[in-house]
């Protein structure tokens, strides 16, 4: 049989769904409410919430093809990427789990059957490692693992390892077990006869690797370090597909697979260059590019569009890692990237549709920031060229800059400097990043201590669509520390507090009881529980509490989420069906709204759609709102789900009229609640993306009611009431008129003035000379400065003004410079301390400006005697 990628996929998840587990969707690549995580990088992250106890899944056996990235933190391949033929940054990971369902024993013998009965692997060709134990947390060697593999294998193919490889964790942190990895030896025969394939086991050898990882979830690991037996046990295990399809499709790298083939075909088409196998800095980027398209892609159409901070940093680093190959060994000096898109889909666009739905702003972007990094690129080059002018070696520091700002690798500054005959400072380098990092930890750090159980309660009971206070308890609370800031974590048993989500903040408000008051400054949502932050703990933790949302500013929140429903409503209804939402943020004080058209919205577009939105707005239309309805009942009432989104199987819907859209956020009873709608501001986000600004209600009279007062003060000043507009308009061109006539006066005025010098100036050692204080403004003794330059020979003249600032000009012709080395801009320096300032220039003009005009004519005397000195 013929494995290609598709059937592998397909076959693991029928197997598994064979065996009773649920197929699940992929969950999105930028993960949205846990601060641990910047994207998902191992399959079980979505189920997170279940190996932590604060949720109950609707299914304990489960399987699903999880797309995940890693390029940050702990799990950081992306050096790797592209060296090797087996790491990536965005891979496939297959998986099974069991929710306190089952455990060791059938996982071991489903994933022994799969692999050699279904995929038909040689059975002797698999090599099992299991944990060794470990002395300092008190673990045992996983005889049971053994035993039950033992059933399958021989022993001496039985490996045992240390924590280091045989014991995972998920953090620092949080529920852990030992693991049992299954490798697999695709060398020849030959080479299978010359070394035992056990002493290459875990050696990074790139022919004997792991190719699934079996999890057996028992442990909870404290903040202390201790760990402590979980009441559950879970299963969670993790085959990378790009390996499983090279070991199936008998290659010897994964980049050999029909999932990388179209790609590099593509890329050798769009470059011109072929992937040989025998250059190995052209094969190396070769992979890099076929990688990183995947990851750019696949995160774009999650909704993580490239930026300067957090993720979108990340995903802007990767596409400019491939465009640096690209550019230095594949001479690509004009964006590329893009072009690869559709052998993409054309790969992977059925199993994730996403691709296809998103692949105009997927190519908008992509192109946009190719060609705006290779610009930067030229920069860097430019920079590095005018450096080499001065120095003899690249030092760190320099390296460094071109690397942080301008995204030079380091390996191309050393191909630069060699190319110059120049050696680098690779060790300053180091250093500088090193330095650069320390400082981004110590930005970001957090110390999160141990949950410290009050009162039992496995989730909290979420109340804050029906009512703004409640009776509560506290479940669990924790200390942390950020930035050498501690505060307080809370967990209720239920709360009225809305956590952020769906870009709406969290809800601030009060804890209180008969013996303390607290403050809660914000509302949270990690993996599952709200969380409210507090920066102290109420006297008596076991007590009975109120807690109180801040009404005003929650029900001002509320006007501005509903305004976004209303808003995206009527961007498609003007722009188009093509308009996506990409974003927004939701405060009590405005909202912003970002969303996918390829061109500037309109001044009138503008106009129709604050028109729209206000009709919406009178049109006083209720809130239909349904909760926990199933997804295929939302989508019969046209709901709009937004891609990069994780929903579940129920959804909340909420309409007002023909707005129909999945949301988790609060709103208002019925749009009149808005009262106005007033956008305040348009602009571009990324290709492809706009953004706007809007604000509702009370903060929409204020800015509108502050316009019209400063329209009544214009309307004073111009004396036109009645057509203020008008007014300003005649003011402006009155203006005009007399900037005509000032501008004309000061020509007339320079030129006489200019007349005067010529008639004044004198000669000292063959040169004419003049030094004297005149009556024009810095900008009219620039413009005569270089009128005089280009008229005279051998000539330097030094100007002083006493305006508002005490200026000095020096002119020095070329001709003087060239034959007697004197230059404007090193003599203004000495010039202006006379008149206690600073200055600077070219050769031929300088200024300095001051505030002691006493000093003009020591000033003069000292250039006089300057020259008579040549």
């Amino acid at each position: 049989m013929q494995w290609t990628s598709n059937k592998i996929r397909k076959a693991f998840l029928d197997f598994f769904n064979g065996q009773n587990h649920k197929i699940v969707p992929s969950a999105p690549l930028v993960v949205k409410d846990d601060p641990t995580l910047m994207f998902t990088n191992a399959g079980m992250n979505q189920f997170k919430e279940f190996f932590l106890g604060n949720e109950k899944p609707e299914s304990t056996r489960v399987t699903d093809s999880q797309k995940c990235l890693r390029v940050s933190g702990k799990h950081n391949d992306l050096e790797e990427v592209g060296v090797d033929t087996y790491h990536h940054t965005m891979f496939e990971m297959l998986g099974n789990w069991s929710f306190n369902d089952y455990f060791k024993e059938e996982t071991i013998d489903w994933a022994w059957k799969l692999l050699t009965e279904v995929f038909g692997i040689d059975k002797d060709r698999l090599y099992i490692t299991i944990f060794e134990g470990d002395k300092e947390d008190g673990l045992p060697r996983d005889t049971e693992a053994f035993e039950l593999w033992n059933k399958h294998v021989p022993a001496d193919r039985i490996l045992d390892y240390d924590k280091a490889d045989n014991f995972w964790e998920m953090g620092d942190t949080g529920p852990c077990g030992p693991s049992s990895e299954i490798h697999v030896d695709i060398r020849s025969d030959e080479e299978r006869k010359k070394v035992d394939a056990k002493k290459l086991v875990n050696q990074d050898h790139p022919q004997v690797i792991e190719i699934w990882n079996l999890v057996f979830i028992q442990y909870n690991r404290q903040a202390s370090g201790e760990l402590k037996p979980l009441p559950a046990k879970h299963i969670d295990t993790g085959m990378g597909l790009e390996r499983l399809a090279m070991v199936l499709q008998e290659k010897q790298s994964n980049y050999d697979t029909d999932l990388f083939q179209n790609l590099i075909q593509a890329t050798e088409k769009v470059t011109g260059v072929s992937y040989s196998g025998s250059d190995q800095k052209k094969d190396i980027a070769f992979r890099v590019i076929v990688d990183h398209i995947r990851a750019i892609s696949f995160s774009i159409a999650d909704g993580q569009l490239p930026s300067n901070t957090g993720a979108g940093y990340v995903i802007r680093r990767i596409l400019r890692r491939a465009v640096r190959y690209g550019y230095s060994f594949l001479d690509q000096k004009e964006a590329f990237l893009y072009k690869l898109l559709p052998a993409l889909i054309k790969e992977m666009g059925e199993a994730f549709p996403e691709l296809k739905k998103q692949s105009t702003l997927i190519e908008k972007v992509m192109k946009e920031e190719e060609e705006a990094f290779l610009r930067t690129l030229e920069k860097g080059i430019q920079k590095f060229s005018e450096y080499r002018k001065k120095h003899d070696k690249v030092e760190g520091e320099f390296a460094f800059e071109l690397y942080d700002t301008y995204g030079f690798p380091i390996d191309l500054t050393d191909l630069l400097a060699r190319e110059e005959g120049m050696k680098l400072d690779l060790e300053g380098f180091q250093k500088a990043l090193e330095d650069q990092k320390n400082r981004s930890r110590k930005a970001t750090s957090m110390e999160a201590g141990d949950w410290v159980e009050v009162n039992s309660a496995e989730s909290t009971n979420f109340v804050g669509y029906d009512q703004t206070q409640a009776e509560v308890s506290i479940a669990r609370y924790r200390e942390v520390k950020q930035k050498d800031k501690k505060h307080y974590q809370l967990v209720l048993d239920q709360t009225p507090f809305y956590p952020e989500g769906g870009g709406q903040v969290g809800d601030k408000g009060v804890l209180k009881n008969d013996s303390s008051q607290i403050s809660i400054f914000d509302t949270k949502k990690e993996n599952n529980l709200i969380v409210h932050f507090t920066k102290e703990l109420p006297k008596d933790l076991n007590g009975k509490f109120k807690a109180e949302v801040d009404v005003a500013k929650r029900e001002n929140a509320a006007r501005n989420h509903t305004a976004t429903h209303l808003l995206h409503h009527a961007l498609r209804e003007i722009l188009g069906e093509h308009v996506e939402q990409k974003g927004s943020l939701v405060r009590p004080d405005y909202l912003r709204f970002d969303f996918s058209h390829f061109q500037k919205v309109t001044d009138e577009e503008l106009q129709q759609i604050e028109k729209r939105v206000n009709e919406l707005v009178l049109e006083n239309t209720p809130l239909v709102e349904k909760r926990n309805i199933p997804m295929d009942e939302a989508m019969q009432m046209g709901a709009l789900a937004l891609f990069g989104e994780k929903y579940g199987d129920a959804v909340r819907v909420i309409k007002f009229g023909d707005s129909v859209e999945l949301c988790g956020g609060t709103h208002v009873p019925a749009t009149g609640a808005l009262g106005l709608f007033k956008l305040t501001n348009e602009t571009s986000v990324a290709a492809g993306i706009r953004r706007v600004e809007a604000i509702t209600g009370a903060e929409a009279y204020r800015y509108i009611s502050e316009r019209i007062q400063q329209l009544d003060i214009i309307a004073e000043e111009v004396k036109n009431k009645k057509d203020p507009v008008k007014g300003v308009q005649q003011v402006i061109g009155q203006n005009r008129e007399l900037s005509k006539q000032i501008d004309s006066l000061k020509q007339k005025e320079e030129v006489a003035e200019r007349n005067a010098l010529l008639s004044e100036l004198k000669e000292l050692n063959g040169i004419q000379f003049l030094a004297k204080t005149v009556d024009l403004d810095a900008g009219s003794i620039k413009n005569l400065a270089f009128k005089l330059r280009k008229e005279l020979k051998n000539a330097v003249i030094l100007l002083g003004s006493k305006g508002k600032k005490v200026t000095l000009s020096l002119i020095v012709t070329d001709d003087v410079t060239q034959s007697k080395g004197i230059k404007a801009g090193e003599e203004i320096r000495d010039l202006a301390q006379h008149i206690k300032g600073g200055g600077g220039g070219q050769p031929f003009f300088a200024t300095a400006g001051g505030k002691d005009a006493n000093g003009l004519d020591e000033a003069y005397k000292q250039i006089e005697e300057k020259v008579k000195s040549l």
